[in-house]
């Protein structure tokens, strides 16, 4: 009887162990960001200065049914402390210009950022995903799992090579041009007043 005891408890232990293996929840999916390429031997602060959005690609339904109502909108990215990039958005609502402040937080993974958002799974992933840093940027977000991709220039106008290079990454993210929406090329805000600027990074 003796002998049988720690049998048995070895028993239950190895039961109980295995039992614990089966409930463990599956690792989560993969985003499709986690794809995404980034930008080799990546340089933060060449990023910096003024950049306008010539054209985005997603899925977001919203977009889909008020892209005749996207306005000209132009950033401005600075590098406060060597590895974050706070970002100025400026762009009209209601013919009042706005400035919308973000900030991109780094990871780990170079070229990599975080745009905390409000609320659980308001967090936004930021990968720049291909930049020469004279002429165009292409950058991946990325909330809950839905991605969207951002084609950024130095001036209003960027070449056809860099539009097919953006349509390319388009491509491989399982979208297309009727996902591809191009925003105007006059009516940007250069500045706005202290009373229509939006803090997100106080959030």
């Amino acid at each position: 009887m003796a002998l049988l005891a720690p049998v048995f408890f070895l028993t239950v232990l190895l039961a109980s162990s295995s039992y614990g293996q089966r409930q463990r929840r599956p690792p989560a999916p993969e985003g499709p960001i986690e794809t995404v390429k980034i930008q080799e031997n990546f340089n933060l602060h060449q990023l910096a200065g003024k950049w306008f959005l010539v054209g985005v690609a997603s899925k977001c339904d919203y977009l889909r049914e008020f892209n005749h109502q996207l306005e000209a909108t132009s950033i401005v990215a600075a590098i406060p402390d060597g590895k974050t990039l706070a970002i100025s958005t400026f762009r009209r609502l209601d013919g009042i210009c706005w400035n919308i402040k973000q900030q991109y937080n780094p990871t780990k993974t170079t070229g990599r950022f975080i745009l905390k958002g409000r609320g659980y799974g308001g967090n936004v992933d930021v990968v720049v995903g291909e930049t020469d840093y004279n002429s165009y940027a292409i950058l991946y977000y990325q909330k809950r799992r839905k991605i969207s991709i951002k084609l950024y220039g130095r001036d209003i106008r960027v070449s056809d090579a860099v539009i097919s290079k953006f349509e390319q990454h388009v491509t491989d993210m399982n979208m297309n041009e009727d996902l591809t929406y191009y925003f105007p090329t006059y009516g940007f805000c250069d500045s706005a007043d202290e009373f229509h600027i939006l803090d997100e990074t106080k959030n």
